[in-house]
C-alpha cells in the first residue's frame, strides 16, 4: 500500500520486523474510512466520554478525559464531529495545543459487556462563537474534528466494567453545576478564575 493514511516510516519499521505488514494493510483497505457510517454515529452519540490526544507545537503529547452527557459529541457532517469545553481547570491543555497544533486523535472506547473502540484521527479546531454554542447547555467553547481515519479496533484486553451512575458535575437544562471541591482550598481559590455565561437550557 504506497499512499497509506494510517502509517508512516516508524509504523512501517516494525511491521517488518514482526512480518504484520501484509495484516495491517488488509486493516487498513477493509476497515478504514473517511466518514462516519450510521453505526459509528449512533455509537459514538451513546457514549458519556472518550479520550482526546493532542500535541503541542513541539509535538510534546498530551491525553485527556472528556465526558458529559450521552450525546455530548455529535456527528455534524459526514466526516466531521463536534464536541463542547466545559468549564474546567482553566488550564486549557488540550484545546491549547489544538491553538497551536490541530492534529488529535480521539479513543471512544465502551467498557461494559460489549466492549467496542473506535479511532478517530483528524483535524481539529476552537470556536468561541460556533452555533453550537447557543444549544449546548454549559458549553464555553466548541470544538470540531475532521475526520482524516475513522478504523474501529479489536476490543480484546478491555476490561468489563459498569457505570454506576454518571458525574454530578456534567452541565444539565436549567441547573448550575457544583464546583469541584478542589476549587476551595487554600492554595487555589484566590486566582479561580469565573465561569463563562454559558447557555442554559
Amino acid at each position: 500500500m504506497a499512499d497509506s493514511v494510517m502509517y508512516h516510516e516508524g509504523n512501517r519499521q516494525l511491521q517488518d520486523q514482526f512480518d504484520s505488514r501484509r495484516i495491517s494493510d488488509r486493516l487498513e483497505e477493509k476497515l478504514m474510512r473517511k466518514e462516519f457510517t450510521a453505526d459509528d454515529k449512533q455509537y459514538i452519540e451513546s457514549l458519556p466520554y472518550f479520550f482526546l490526544a493532542t500535541a503541542d507545537a513541539e509535538g510534546r503529547p498530551d491525553c485527556s478525559f472528556k465526558g458529559g452527557a450521552p450525546g455530548f459529541v455529535r456527528i455534524t457532517g459526514p466526516s466531521e464531529l463536534a464536541f463542547p469545553d466545559y468549564d474546567g481547570n482553566g488550564m486549557f491543555k488540550s484545546l491549547g495545543n489544538i491553538v497551536v497544533n490541530a492534529d488529535v486523535g480521539l479513543l471512544f472506547i465502551a467498557m461494559h459487556d460489549k466492549p467496542k473502540r473506535l479511532r478517530v484521527n483528524g483535524s481539529a479546531r476552537v470556536s468561541d462563537n460556533d452555533p453550537l454554542l447557543a444549544e449546548t447547555v454549559g458549553a464555553q467553547l466548541i470544538v470540531r474534528v475532521t475526520a482524516r481515519a475513522i478504523f474501529p479496533n479489536c476490543p480484546r484486553y478491555i476490561p468489563t466494567m459498569g457505570a454506576i451512575e454518571p458525574s454530578i458535575y456534567v452541565p444539565q437544562a436549567g441547573q448550575d453545576a457544583p464546583e469541584p471541591a478542589w476549587k476551595g482550598f487554600a492554595d487555589f481559590k484566590d486566582c479561580i478564575h469565573p465561569r463563562q455565561p454559558t447557555f442554559k437550557g
